[in-house]
């Protein structure tokens, strides 16, 4: 039986998080009530007239900067004539010959693909290359009842980007790990929230398969209403067995949208695919073409960070490894976070802190199904912890409690070290007491110390510790059992 290849391609739409809409002055908010955030530009009236939002092409360049991409001298506005039941004008103001931003390319982050997959990545480091990003605007939200269809024109003029991909991704778990890498970067750079729930980031995606050999790719078949990332894996591993086996049965598949229903498991035919010129596009009149080179100065120097780069710095600054720094940048807001616990106490070693972040923090969150900013600790509070146990104040069990009590309540670590009497006894005199005694009563784990068995200073060790209650010092407990025994 003949192999089959996959080919596929995305094409993302993002809401980017301006103010107001692409070409008017209306708020862009969420579930406000409908039709209140609207006005006759982007209602359509006759005689409206569109005004460019200035900060929508900015976010957009800064996204292109950000993913390696080109910014053509000119770029300028068209409109795209489609039906749109939710768009008053009945034609869209996108973008086709002259985009913002051509090429580039989305990094695969490791940690971006699904956990089931991480260990058996197929292309490790992989880039997907970008053909172009675009600029235009959102349509209005139908919802459909058993009497017809309501209409709310709120979102109807939010500035939209597209980031159209070449059809360079192998397989569903890539295409999983290029949306969550996309989102990261995306967040990193504070141009949009890219919360799939809100609507916030949308993508369909096209998908063809061809038999082994064969160059030219297959009938490209476009998925439409995906409202998820995990949604986008089921439904290609959905297509790509569908479009196999008819390929097997000796069909012929044809160039064709499908949309997802997620509740059936299965991708259902809704029309086959027009091409760009059934779009019927032409240069906007009332829009002139814009000279990009100002504004592309100006973003530069606001370039984030990104996620890769936070890696190696992470473990180049603060001695944690690479599967910890991959962790910790893995959300723009828990890299903050880490990095704001290791600014509170500069004294505590970085890798301790990422421990505790990524061990009790993240741990303790994922039970109780909760996200970072619901922590009741704060980033100088676990600075404190973590110092106490390297100062040798509490021990590692102790500290797990207080970890426990801060979590619960958000009260200080000193509050709850003082109120549970975990402060560690460090004075040489009593400890000195504790640990004659224990050597008394043991003489025969002496001489095995003595004889070079290491492992019975830590029985020693815990004798101390019980000795004293549990509050003695363990480091200092240590060293002054091997200097009075001599071992």
């Amino acid at each position: 039986m003949p192999k089959y290849i996959t080919t596929i391609g995305l094409e993302v739409h993002v809401q980017l998080n301006t103010r107001s809409k692409m070409f008017c002055a209306c708020a862009v908010e969420y579930e406000q009530p409908p039709n209140t955030r609207t006005c006759p530009v982007c209602l359509g009236l006759p005689g409206a007239l569109p005004v460019l939002n200035l900060a929508a092409i900015e976010k957009t360049i800064l996204t292109g900067l950000m993913l390696g991409c080109a910014t053509p001298e000119i770029s300028k506005w068209d409109r795209k004539n489609y039906f749109y039941p939710d768009m008053p004008k009945n034609y869209q103001l996108s973008q086709f010959d002259l985009p913002l931003c051509l090429g580039g390319g989305v990094p695969l982050y490791d940690f971006a693909y699904p956990k089931d997959h991480q260990k058996n990545i197929q292309h490790p480091g992989k880039v997907v290359k970008l053909t172009r990003i675009h600029l235009e605007e959102d349509v209005g939200k139908s919802t459909h009842t058993g009497s017809g269809t309501l209409l709310d024109f709120n979102r109807a003029g939010t500035p939209l980007m597209e980031i159209v991909s070449e059809p360079d991704i192998d397989s569903s778990e890539e295409a999983v790990a290029y949306l969550n890498s996309l989102r990261q970067i995306l967040i990193y750079g504070g141009v949009s929230d890219a919360d799939m729930e809100k609507g916030q980031m949308r993508c369909d995606v096209n998908v063809s398969v061809r038999p082994e050999g064969q160059k030219e790719l297959g009938a490209k078949i476009e998925l439409k209403n995906i409202n998820s990332v995990s949604a986008v894996r089921r439904a290609l591993h959905h297509e790509v067995e569908r479009q196999t086996e008819a390929l097997q049965r000796g069909e012929k598949l044809i160039q064709s949208t499908r949309r997802w229903d997620d509740d059936r498991a299965e991708t259902q035919l809704m029309r086959t695919k027009e091409d760009a010129h059934d779009y019927r596009y032409f240069p906007d009149p009332d829009l002139l073409p814009i000279r990009t080179a100002p504004i592309l100065a100006r973003v530069k120097q606001h370039v984030p960070e990104l996620p890769h780069e936070k890696c190696a710095r992470f473990v180049t600054d603060y001695s944690v490894s690479a599967y910890d720094a991959n962790v910790l940048a893995s959300e723009k807001a828990l890299a903050d976070w880490f990095e704001q616990a290791i600014a509170a106490d500069p004294k505590v070693p970085g890798k301790k802190i990422a421990n505790w972040v990524i061990n009790e923090l993240l741990g303790h969150l994922n039970a109780n199904d909760a996200q970072l900013v619901d922590s009741r600790i704060q980033p100088a509070a676990l600075s404190e912890l973590v110092a106490a146990v390297e100062g040798g104040k509490i021990s590692n069990n102790q500290a797990k409690e207080v970890f426990e009590e801060m979590f619960a309540s958000g009260s200080a670590p000193a509050a709850i070290i003082k109120q549970k009497g975990f402060e560690q006894v460090s004075d040489s005199g009593a400890l000195e007491k504790f640990c004659e005694e224990v050597i008394a009563a043991n003489p025969a784990k002496v001489e095995e110390l003595k004889g070079g068995n290491e492992k019975v200073l830590n029985w020693l060790t815990g004798q101390v510790m019980k000795a004293s209650g549990g509050k003695a010092n363990p480091k200092l407990v240590s060293e002054l059992l091997r200097a009075k025994i001599g071992a």
